[in-house]
Formats: structure tokens, C-alpha cells, sequence
């Protein structure tokens, strides 16, 4: 009963996983057209999920009635492992709930979405501010579904709630080579993570990413245990919505390339044999992000694009720094294990478990010559991994009992401090989420207008510039909260018209400097300049 249970669960997700990258790519289809109306999108989404759900209705309903956690080995131990998890995704659920304050998220992985709403279409932004507008943006494509629903918080649940799935499908991923305990310990390890923990608040991609990641290992895993091409196959569009997410996943390509190989010489099967698997598998992994590369080849010559310019130069990055202490974004102290003792239980994983072993040992590589520009949020989708080897090995040296213990101490421990050092950092939010702080007063207080945001903390903006006016920015990064008809200087053209500027943390430039200040806000150092309602032709 149970092994029926989970091939339906892992059936599903593996539906949810396509079903979602579909969505993405009809969004797409929907602003390439000009549809993006909030309306229009809203109505598509609904009936999308509606179509969704009645097509898989019947494996929906004998899942949730077939699949249990169950008695665990230890059932108290297993209580324990499932209320810190849930603790832990409950302390996420806070700051998930808070205004959004991550840098990322208010430059472009909300903004941009939500310019392509207000101009109903998919564009690509030239300058060097929002430079990104033409990279593979599966997950931005779903938040602009989110943002017609409601503002950023919708978003930032949507990225919380691929933490989750995320969790599931690595529990599912672990009940290949572990039991129900340690399958738990896996995810709890992985969870921990500071840098997920951080990322589960926030309307960033990095989760999206992780979700996709883990499934196709997930599927490689099944096509090494099975042979059947079909889980080859399903592994590589997984992969090609791992990079459509993100770009910079290209990277795991590799890793899956060495291990295809790996099948190969161990199955001694032919090298055109090999070839061809291989090519199948990049031909895959590539389609799926092709519209996009084409969108971006025909709009800046370059399908990558920012890739290899002076906007994003690539290159060897052998610099190190230690993922466990760089800030709120390290990677668990558990994972500490896997050096020291590594090398002594190699030998006793099971094939499948020696594979896993093998892909981190890749992930890692890769990650290190991966640029980095954030440390653990490139890291985090091996951590899954990671994790899995991590609880392999401990399962590995439970006849050393103490071991054994201070290991799954460690385990515990390292969950007790994020859900800490997260409710903390999560604290903030309290106030606004019980209504007993305003939404502007806390933007206002928290918010870094010396670092390129913005928020119209007086409400100046609002009360004064109407949908016919139009303010070109000077100075200005994150864009998310400008409410107000703009142009930024970073793509601004010849023929746009304009009656107001606004500059932060900078001058007007010179060719405006006879235009009259009208409006100075000292928190923000917001300057704005007028002609009297006077239009500009730039």
C-alpha cells in the first residue's frame, strides 16, 4: 500500500513540477501577445488551476487518502523531527508574511514583473539597471500571475511555498535509500539551513530553482535504478526548467553529463550509445529555455545575455570563502561531517547512495568556479544533496553509538539555532502583520534609501503625480515601490516625454539644473524637480 502511495506522490510530483513550468511559459506566450492585463491574467490562472486539478483529481484524492508519515522506527523521535520541521517552516512563515526587504527581490525579481503588468507585455529593458530583463525568468513569469492576485506578499508565498514542495519531494527523493527516520533527518538538515530559512521570507528564485533541481536528480536516480529511458528523459526537463528558473544551473549540466558516463562505462554499454543519451540530454535541458535565449538573442544579439559582457563578465572565480560563517545566508554546520568521514563509508553506500555521493562531490566543484556573488544561495540547490549523504552517513555509523548521537545532536541543534536566529530576524515583522504598525511607517523604518530604495514615506508621490505625468529617475535602484508613472535613466531614449526628475543620493545633472526643486525628503534624500507642469522632450 505504501509503495503504491509513493509512486503516486512521486507521480504527482513530477506533474506539479511540468504543470507549473507550463504555466510559466503561457504567461509568457500571454505578454509576448501584450496580454498581460491583471484581469486577463487572473481569469487564465484560474482556469489553468481548475483544468489542473480535474485532469489529476483522482490521483490528488488517492494520494492524500494513501500517503502517511506513518509509525516511524522511533515514533517519539519522529514526533520530534516533524515538529521542528513544521516549527521551522512556521518561524519562515513569518518574515514570508512581512513587507519585502531583500535586495534582489525590489530590484528586479519584483520589479520587473511588475513593469511587464503595467506595460501588459513582455519587455526587454535596456541600460544597465534592470539588465537581467531579458534572462530566463520561469519564476518571474509565476510572479506575475502572483502580483495580479495581490502585491508582494502573494509573491513571497509562492517562494515559501517552493521551500515546501521542496521539502516533499526530498523526502520522497530520500525514501530511496533511507528509511522513514532518517529521511526526515535529511530534510531537517537541509530546512536548517540559514540560507534557506532566509530565502523562504523572501520574493527571490533560489527555492524555484532547489524544487527543480532536486527533481531531476530525482529522475536521474530513477533512470539509473529502473534503465528506462523515460526517467532519462524526464530528468532532463527537469534540468531545462532548473535553468529556465536560473541560468547560472547550466552549471548542473555537467554534472549530469559526467554522470551519464559514469552509466555508461559501468554498464559497459556502446559510445554511440552514450552519444546519444547524452545529445537527447542536452537537446532537452536546452529546449526548454530556448524561447528565451531567442527573446534575448533578438533583442541585444546575445542569448545569454548579460552573460559575457561588462554587465556580468565570466570567469574562474577560485576565491574562497567559508559558506558556514558568511552571514544570514551559511549553510548548516552539519554538513561538516561529510569530509571527515566521507571517506570511510564510501564503500558501504549501495549504489544509488554512491551516485548521490558522487553528484555532490560535483556540486560542490561547480559551485566553487561559479561566480559568487552570494555564497549560500548558490550553494543551496546541492544542498539537498548534501543533506541526503549527510544522513546516509550517520545512518552509516550508528553501531558507533555515540557518534551516532552527537551527530543527530548536531542535527538538532543546528535546527533549534536557525528557528532562533530566524524568529529574531522574523521579530520585525510582528507588528505590521498584527495590524499594529503601519505597512509605510515599517517600509519607512526598515528600508535602505541610502542603498538605492525607495518608498513614498510621506505620501508626497501619490497625492501628486497623477497617471498624465511622468518622472524620470536619477540615482534610483530598486523600483518595486515607485507607484508613479516613471522613465529611469538607464534606459530613457530620445522622444520620451517627461514633466518631472527625481534623483536620490545624487545631482541633477546638469543639463536640467535650471528646473526648480519642488519637493525634498530627507529620510529618503528624494529630490524633485518641475518647470511648472511644463512637458520635456528628452
Amino acid at each position: 500500500m505504501e509503495t503504491a502511495a509513493r509512486k503516486i506522490a512521486i507521480s504527482i510530483m513530477f506533474t506539479i513540477a511540468v504543470s507549473i513550468g507550463i504555466y510559466s511559459y503561457l504567461i509568457f506566450t500571454l505578454g509576448l501577445l501584450g496580454l498581460l492585463y491583471r484581469e486577463s491574467v487572473i481569469i487564465f490562472s484560474l482556469l489553468y488551476a481548475a483544468v489542473v486539478v480535474l485532469a489529476y483529481k483522482r490521483k490528488i484524492i488517492y494520494t492524500l487518502k494513501l500517503i502517511r508519515i506513518g509509525k516511524t522506527p522511533n515514533v517519539n523521535f519522529g514526533f520530534v523531527l516533524i515538529t521542528l520541521i513544521v516549527s521551522l517552516a512556521l518561524v519562515n512563515l513569518i518574515g514570508a508574511f512581512g513587507p519585502e526587504l531583500g535586495f534582489d527581490a525590489l530590484w528586479y525579481h519584483l520589479t520587473l514583473p511588475k513593469i511587464y503588468l503595467v506595460n501588459h507585455d513582455i519587455l526587454h529593458i535596456p541600460g544597465g539597471l534592470l539588465y537581467y530583463s531579458s534572462m530566463p525568468k520561469l519564476t518571474e513569469m509565476i510572479y506575475v500571475g502572483a502580483l495580479s492576485f495581490g502585491n508582494e506578499l502573494v509573491v513571497k508565498l509562492v517562494h515559501f511555498s517552493f521551500g515546501i514542495i521542496s521539502l516533499i519531494a526530498l523526502y520522497n527523493l530520500s525514501r530511496n535509500f533511507l528509511n522513514k527516520t532518517y529521511s526526515l533527518i535529511t530534510v531537517l538538515i537541509f530546512y536548517s539551513n540559514l540560507v534557506v530559512a532566509w530565502q523562504s521570507t523572501t520574493a527571490y528564485i533560489d527555492l524555484a530553482r532547489t524544487f527543480f533541481e532536486i527533481m531531476a536528480l530525482f529522475g536521474f536516480i530513477n533512470w539509473w535504478k529502473s534503465k528506462n529511458k523515460k526517467w532519462l528523459m524526464e530528468s532532463a526537463v527537469m534540468m531545462g526548467l532548473a535553468i529556465s528558473t536560473k541560468l547560472l544551473a547550466i552549471g548542473s549540466l555537467i554534472i549530469f553529463s559526467a554522470l551519464i558516463a559514469l552509466f555508461f562505462f559501468y554498464h559497459k554499454r556502446s559510445a554511440i550509445s552514450f552519444a546519444k543519451s547524452l545529445s537527447v540530454y542536452w537537446f532537452i535541458s536546452l529546449l526548454i529555455p530556448l524561447p528565451w535565449f531567442v527573446f534575448s538573442f533578438i533583442h541585444t544579439g546575445n542569448p545569454v545575455y548579460p552573460f559575457f559582457t561588462n554587465l556580468y563578465k565570466i570567469g574562474l572565480n577560485l576565491q574562497f570563502i567559508n559558506p558556514f560563517i558568511h552571514r544570514s545566508d551559511s549553510i548548516s554546520i552539519v554538513y561538516i561531517i561529510i569530509p571527515f568521514v566521507f571517506p570511510f563509508v564510501f564503500t558501504k553506500f549501495k549504489s544509488g547512495m554512491r551516485i548521490v555521493s558522487l553528484y555532490s562531490i560535483l556540486a560542490f566543484a561547480i559551485w566553487y568556479l561559479t561566480p559568487k556573488t552570494d555564497w549560500g544561495r548558490f550553494i543551496m540547490p546541492y544542498l539537498p544533496a548534501f543533506s541526503i549523504v549527510c544522513s546516509a552517513i550517520i545512518l552509516t555509523i550508528k553501531k558507533y553509538n555515540f557518534l551516532k548521537n552527537l551527530a543527530i545532536g548536531l542535527v538538532i541543534l543546528s535546527a533549534l539555532i536557525t528557528m532562533f536566529y530566524r524568529l529574531v530576524a522574523s521579530a520585525k515583522y510582528i507588528s505590521v502583520i498584527l495590524g499594529i504598525e503601519t505597512k509605510n511607517k515599517f517600509l519607512t523604518d526598515h528600508l535602505n534609501f541610502s542603498f538605492g530604495d525607495f518608498y513614498d514615506t510621506d505620501g508626497y508621490f501619490s497625492k501628486n503625480i497623477t497617471r498624465n505625468n511622468k518622472v524620470l529617475l536619477y540615482g534610483f535602484h530598486n523600483l518595486y515601490y515607485v507607484d508613479f508613472p516613471f522613465i529611469d535613466s538607464s534606459w530613457v531614449k530620445k522622444g520620451d516625454v517627461f514633466d518631472y526628475i527625481a534623483v536620490q543620493n545624487s545631482v541633477i545633472p546638469k543639463r536640467f539644473s535650471y528646473w526648480n526643486l519642488v519637493y525634498y525628503n530627507k529620510k529618503t534624500n528624494v529630490k524633485l524637480y518641475s518647470l511648472g507642469g511644463q512637458k520635456w522632450v528628452y
